[in-house]
């Protein structure tokens, strides 16, 4: 017969759970083994001695056996309960582990696996009880006490916190080498997401050679006298230009460039950690919220009830071009407050388009209305404390309300849009009296002939507006909650095909193609806090204006509630010092795509108007002058 210690080491061997590193101090003293009563028999008392010795007593034998030392054995002890006896026999087999003498942050270095206690089970680190794990699935890797809010499955990135104790003193800069050092990966996640950056700049460069190649394809076509022979056969395309016009979609490139990014997370550390951090370590609710706010807010119902009540401001100035520029760019932002910003930049983007760039305006004017929009809806959405992500990212840690953002951000805004607007407005006043002609000469001809079925001016029930906009309230209200809101869209989607005659014909690919950017940009931008939590440690020492436009500037190469997020992790900030990180944030939303989570939605929607895409710097030159405008108004008053 085997020995009862190695038949449990095969029963229970599989369940691999452990502790983090631990403080003996906080943990409680094992219980003391009771004697094993003796016999004048050698035989008899070896087989009461197996018979007696419960699980308790096998585990503190084998912690015994391993030369664990003294001052660890108590806290290996109290993480043991949660353990079978094959589990810690598998665990203390390791070369490394958690009760061995290093740091956490050697263990971090040395990408050893180490499980902390499950859920109920007390952190060896802080004493409190550890919550959202699931029993049920796999264990993880970092518990709230490093992470400072939920558990975090993946060995990567590593918690900032564990960096902390080797820093001590140093700059910057030194921070960074350390970092670099401890985690390589660091340095090579940071080099695909600066490539997926330049790959957007370069997008319409792309688009470009992809139009010469299909036009060259084109004529090869025709000097080969190539005929349709069946209404079913298709045009051959050049597969050449097909890849070069793919590569060129802003809205694909973050997505793309998780490929290489994969490979990193396989080489530093393993698909397992990969697949993590994508189920649980991410969350993936803002772009499924961004592209169904995107497809409720575009349907006819949502759209003709933003027209009529953006057209209370155009009828100002009698419905010109420039009447329902101002008013679209000074009003339709400021929603973004009240029904979420995406929501606000569609129904922008769709009136824009309707109402200006139909009309075809100068190059000039397509990048300085854009421009506009970008960093006025990101600035229109500090009225409130519940609607803008990177106010959402704060307000609650910070106790900021609706009271608070209005007096220190909403007037601002509203004064800086306006004078942006007013600036931009004299500037192209002569643009706007020649699309005030094409206008008029459009409508005339307009009135001669059938409208489209899309532009129709038909009357649309009450009760299907009530209805849209219940949808849409729905859709905003359970924001977080994508189960709920997507359950609501399936719901939407029956209305919509119930009421054909009142609904136009929308497109989910722009909205999914959106979604898959957002994705990507979260995935790529997740894994950025170690370069950057750093920098914005360091900007209480140079003042709120120069800490404004370093947040200004980071907000342009990386999505600004990520740059708020990282600032209400760094703890004693002075108010001042938040001010400014929020104020920089949501001023440099503008300066390119990247910089806001809608940006991406406005461009799928206006791109079309836009010969070979959106140049990227030159969104950013006609930026520049509004956000500049926003960084005073956010410093002087």
């Amino acid at each position: 017969m085997k020995p009862l210690i190695s038949s449990l080491a095969v029963a229970m061997l599989g369940i691999f759970v452990c502790s983090a590193q631990d403080s003996p101090s906080l943990t409680p003293e094992p219980r003391s083994v009771s004697p094993v009563p003796a016999s004048a028999d050698p035989v008899a008392d070896a087989q009461t001695a197996r018979e007696f010795l419960t699980e308790e007593h096998l585990k503190q034998q084998l912690i015994s056996e391993h030369g664990i030392p003294e001052h660890v054995r108590p806290a290996l002890m109290d993480a043991a309960n949660a353990m079978s006896y094959g589990s810690l026999k598998t665990y203390l087999s390791y070369p490394h582990h958690a009760y061995d003498g290093h740091s956490v942050l050697d263990h971090a270095r040395m990408k050893v696996y180490f499980v902390p206690p499950l859920e109920g089970r007390t952190c060896p680190d802080c004493s409190e009880i550890v919550h959202n794990t699931d029993p049920d699935g796999p264990s993880p890797a970092w518990t709230h006490h490093y992470t400072g809010k939920g558990v975090q499955y993946s060995r990567f990135p590593i918690p900032l916190s564990t960096y902390a104790p080797e820093e001590n003193g140093m700059g910057i800069w030194q921070k960074l080498c350390h970092r670099v050092d401890v985690d390589p990966f660091n340095l090579a996640a940071t080099l695909v997401f600066l490539l997926a950056i330049l790959h957007t700049f370069m997008a319409p460069f792309f688009q470009g050679y992809a139009h010469k190649l299909e036009k060259r394809h084109k004529e090869k076509l025709l000097s080969s006298n190539f005929r349709i022979l069946h209404p079913e056969q298709r045009v051959p395309v050049s597969l050449l230009s097909t890849i070069f016009h793919f590569l060129g979609e802003v809205e694909v490139v973050f997505g793309l460039w998780i490929i290489p990014f994969c490979l990193v997370c396989q080489h530093y550390y393993s698909m397992e950690d990969f697949l993590r951090y994508i189920d649980r370590d991410t969350s993936f609710t803002e772009p499924l919220f961004v592209a169904v706010i995107m497809v409720i807010a575009s349907s006819r119902p949502i759209y003709r009830l933003a027209e009529n009540t953006l057209q209370l401001g155009a009828s100002l100035g009698k419905g010109s071009p420039a009447a329902w520029w101002i008013s679209v760019l000074c009003i339709a932002p400021l929603l973004g407050s009240f029904i979420t910003e995406p929501a606000a930049m569609t129904l922008s983007a769709i009136l824009l388009g309707k109402k200006i760039y139909q009309l075809r305006p100068s190059s000039s004017l397509c990048y300085a209305t854009i421009a506009l929009l970008f960093v006025n809806v990101s600035v229109g959405g500090t009225l409130t404390h519940f609607a803008a992500p990177p106010i959402v990212m704060v307000a609650g840690k910070w106790n900021w309300d609706m009271t608070h953002m209005f007096t220190h951000f909403g007037w601002k805004a509203v004064t800086g849009i306006v004078i942006a607007n007013v600036i931009y407005f004299f500037i192209f006043t002569k643009e706007f009296r020649r699309l005030a002609e094409i206008h008029r000469q459009n409508s005339a001809v307009e009135s001669s002939v059938p409208t489209s079925w899309e532009d129709r001016q038909d009357v649309i029930p009450i009760w299907v507006y009530l209805v849209s906009i219940f949808f849409l309230a729905w859709t905003v209200f359970f924001a977080h909650h994508p189960a709920i809101f997507i359950g609501g869209f399936l719901f939407f989607l029956g209305f919509t095909m119930a009421t054909p005659q009142y609904q136009n014909a929308f497109s989910i690919k722009v909205p999914l193609l959106v979604a898959f950017f957002l994705a990507g940009l979260l995935i790529l931008g997740g894994v950025q806090g170690w370069w950057m939590q750093p920098v914005l440690q360091g900007l209480a020492d140079i003042g709120a204006e120069a800490t404004m436009g370093v947040a200004s500037i980071l907000t342009a190469f990386n999505d600004n509630a990520s740059v708020t997020f990282l600032s209400s992790t760094v703890p004693n900030l002075p108010e001042s010092i938040r001010y400014a990180i929020v104020a920089g944030a949501v001023t440099g939303g503008g300066l390119t795509v990247i910089a806001n989570a809608p940006n991406p939605a406005g461009q799928a929607i206006l791109g079309k108007y836009f010969k070979s895409g959106i140049s990227a710097p030159k969104l950013f030159a006609w930026a520049f002058l509004p956000t500049v405008i926003m960084f005073l108004m956010f410093t002087l008053f």
